[in-house]
């Protein structure tokens, strides 16, 4: 218990308090090469634990970026292709955008619950004929 006292009563205000953070904005541009570098390792650590308590803490029901868009629509195939003719839509069709559909390509509102979810606000395209 001694060495996590000594760490967070000494070690560590010292390290902060020995760090080149300059009193004004204009400080910064007068730092040197050194005391960039000084500065490296503290801000790596903070970006690590920002990222890591966004991580632990993305929302339960809602998905954690992934990078992709399309989670289940003709995932065998290496593009998502469909085409349509106009002759063949009536008055209009609704076309789905947020990928959720189960009825794709065409819109069934499952954009409702995406938008909830994640605040988004994306909607159908809509054609006319």
């Amino acid at each position: 218990m001694y060495i996590a006292a000594t760490l967070v009563k000494e070690t560590v205000p010292n390290y902060l308090s020995s760090l080149p953070i300059p009193n004004s904005v204009g400080g910064w541009f007068h730092l040197g090469v050194k005391e960039w570098m000084a500065l490296v390792p503290p801000t790596a650590a903070l970006a690590g634990f920002t990222y890591i308590t966004y991580r632990a803490f993305c929302p339960h029901g809602r998905p954690c970026p992934t990078g992709k868009v399309n989670a289940s629509i003709l995932k065998s195939n290496p593009k998502v292709v469909d085409t349509i003719d106009v002759e063949d839509i009536a008055e209009k069709a609704a076309f789905c955008r947020c990928w959720k559909s189960k009825n794709w390509p065409y819109c069934d509102g499952s954009h409702a619950n995406h938008n909830k979810e994640t605040g988004d606000n994306v909607g159908p395209v809509v054609i006319k004929k």
